[in-house]
């Protein structure tokens, strides 16, 4: 079966149909007016907990020290009433400063980490706002979007160069781009968006102008580390996107009837347009052009675009025109260029390989991993080696030159693999190791030398070859039957208004933890008794602590099983008659009874014997 996590969130918390709607008016040209009744809905805001509980950054502490742990003990009420409050009068707390290294320079990049209250109001916010966005933004933007990666981005600019022939690149670098965004111009954006709850603009106004600690009260820019930063920043450039598009992408005029000319050629002749695509990945982007006069024209145009209209400067020591049948162009961490081949005279097509700054940073990677090892010579620091090496592979697999780039970073560790693994590792072949290995690494040869430590083979640095990048299908979108039906299938186990009946019949004093955790076990288990097997009516559905609270037990998923409620009060009944009475209107068979055993036992019950 078909699962996206988030998708099947959406129908835990019975929000999608509101969220296909908001896109349905959006793409009709609709605006929104009393968007915040959706925002804190109760639907909404537990499902804002749901999406947030599992990410990193919601076990980062903020100013007030609190995680996703501090408050995942409150009940569902508690949480629903704290939000919105928050939203009826919104003072977002401070944001807190964190300095992460940025990649490929010893410089650091900035980010701003809220305060777990704001990331869930945040979250509420951004489950709103999407569907309305993803109705009015480019096909052409693939940062921070549902669906989208950077190798979508990266598989367009080749279609691009090889199909296209667009062998000109006009490279622009914006200079701090979410340290400069306006906020009057964002909030102008969002208004034409459709987006004109007045209510909603203020709090987003607010977060914008979040007090950061030790910097003060900022004018200017997207706090990189908030939930809606990314979103934020898309509608920025959302702007840019349709611009660049509508000079010849998205621009088809009426051919001249008495003149038999295809659209490029009409377009040539008789307007003043410029032939060009752009490729955005958030501030990361390209305009592919046929020619150099093309590729000139969109440069200065797109720095005065950025400059008057968005408020944006550029890097002028960055941002170029690329020819690439001579030079190659840098997008995404590959470095992309054109090659002649075969003897044609117009046969050029893209190669593709890992940038110089990709190359330097992943053997500084493997080298820390390497000396984590000889260390700690153990099977978990071989893991984690082979871990970092199977996501730098899978990522630049696409590179064409993917083999070539594995093999010089390879050649330059194998000294220091030889030098810190002399006392600790063994050498054996490939043909050695075990079948799931194998799997993993397709094509080495079975002489080829592998370390192994404790009996854990390391990854061969050059066991992946090129994958063909593949474009992003249009047609899948997140907010339309249709476009969810590549991607997702709906829950058929379980109908939807059952599921719904679970979802709203929750209970009022344990944890939001614990009810969240209700559904997922209820789903998970098919509606069935744990122990009978048998479906349960929707008025008979309990949730059983494996290990009491009182025992230790906590409101975690492991802790959680559905039974039915006589089979709930068999797991806590003493009496022995009692307990008597209800096996016979059960009739449970000996496998049956051994479970219910097991849960009584790790109650502290003494288990029943038949």
């Amino acid at each position: 079966m078909l699962k996206k996590t988030k998708l099947r969130h959406n129908e835990y918390y019975n929000m999608q149909q509101t969220y296909d709607d908001l896109y349905s008016r959006s793409l009709n040209g609709n605006n929104f007016y009393k968007l915040v009744n959706t925002i804190d809905s109760e639907e909404n805001i537990r499902l804002a907990y749901r999406n947030i509980k599992t990410n990193k950054g919601s076990k980062t502490a903020g100013v007030d020290d609190l995680t996703i742990k501090d408050i995942w003990h409150l009940n569902d009420k508690e949480i629903i009433n704290e939000v919105r409050k928050r939203l009826n009068k919104y003072h977002p707390q401070p944001v807190k400063r964190v300095l992460i290294p940025k990649v490929g320079s010893d410089k650091k990049r900035p980010l701003g980490i809220p305060t777990i209250w704001d990331r869930l109001v945040q979250q509420c916010i951004l489950q709103v706002l999407e569907p309305i966005c993803e109705a009015k933004f480019h096909n052409h933007s693939y940062g921070f979007r549902p669906n989208r990666s950077t190798h979508h981005a990266f598989s367009r600019m080749v279609s691009l160069m090889n199909i296209g022939r667009q062998h000109y690149c006009v490279d622009i670098d914006i200079k701090g781009f979410f340290d400069n965004v306006n906020h009057g111009k964002l909030l102008k954006q969002m208004w034409a968006l459709g987006i004109r709850d007045k209510s909603l603009l203020s709090i987003i106004s607010k977060i914008l102008k979040s007090e950061i600690i030790g910097e003060g009260i900022p004018t200017k820019g997207t706090p990189q580390g908030g939930i809606i930063s990314p979103i934020l920043s898309n509608i920025v450039l959302n702007e840019l996107d349709w611009w660049i598009s509508s000079q010849w992408e998205t621009y088809k005029p009426q051919r001249m009837s008495s003149e038999n000319y295809g659209f490029r050629s009409y377009a040539r002749k008789y307007t003043n347009m410029k032939c060009g695509y752009i490729i955005r990945y958030a501030d990361d982007f390209k305009i592919m052009c046929e020619s150099y006069e093309d590729a000139q024209r969109f440069y200065h145009a797109t720095v005065d675009f950025l400059n008057k209209r968005l408020g944006l400067e550029v890097s002028k020591e960055k941002s170029k025109i690329v020819n690439l049948k001579k030079n190659s162009s840098n997008f995404l961490g590959f470095k992309v260029k054109l090659v002649k081949q075969g003897k044609s005279k117009f046969g050029y097509v893209a190669k593709t390989g890992m940038t110089d700054k990709a190359i330097l940073k992943t053997k500084k990677k493997l080298r820390e991993k390497v000396k984590e090892i000889q260390e700690k010579p153990l099977p978990k620091s071989v893991l984690n080696f082979n871990i970092t090496l199977i996501g730098i592979q899978n990522y630049y697999r696409y590179a064409t030159t993917i083999y070539m780039d594995l093999t010089e970073i390879n050649y330059s560790l194998l000294k220091t693999m030889k030098n810190r693994f002399k006392n600790n590792a063994k050498i054996i072949k490939f043909s050695e190791t075990p079948p799931a290995f194998k799997k993993r690494t397709k094509g080495i040869q079975p002489n080829t030398k592998i370390f192994t430590i404790q009996g854990t083979p390391l990854l061969p640095i050059t066991g992946i070859h090129h994958k063909n990048p593949c474009n992003f299908s249009q047609g899948i979108n997140n907010f339309t039957e249709k476009g969810r039906s590549k991607i997702h299938t709906n829950l058929r186990a379980i109908p939807s208004d059952v599921l719904a009946q679970v979802m709203a019949t929750y209970s009022r004093s344990r944890s939001i933890e614990y009810n969240d955790n209700r559904i997922s076990k209820y789903v998970d288990q098919y509606g069935k008794c744990f122990v009978s097997g048998e479906l349960i009516g929707i008025d008979r559905v309990h949730c059983h602590y494996i290990i009491p609270l009182e025992l230790g037990g906590t409101d975690k998923y492991s802790n959680l099983i559905i039974v039915d409620w006589f089979i709930h009060k068999l797991i806590h009944m003493t009496d022995i008659q009692k307990i008597t009475k209800v096996l016979r209107s059960f009739n449970l068979n000996q496998k049956q009874v051994e479970k219910l055993n097991c849960l009584r036992i790790k109650s502290g019950k003494e288990p029943i014997i038949m």
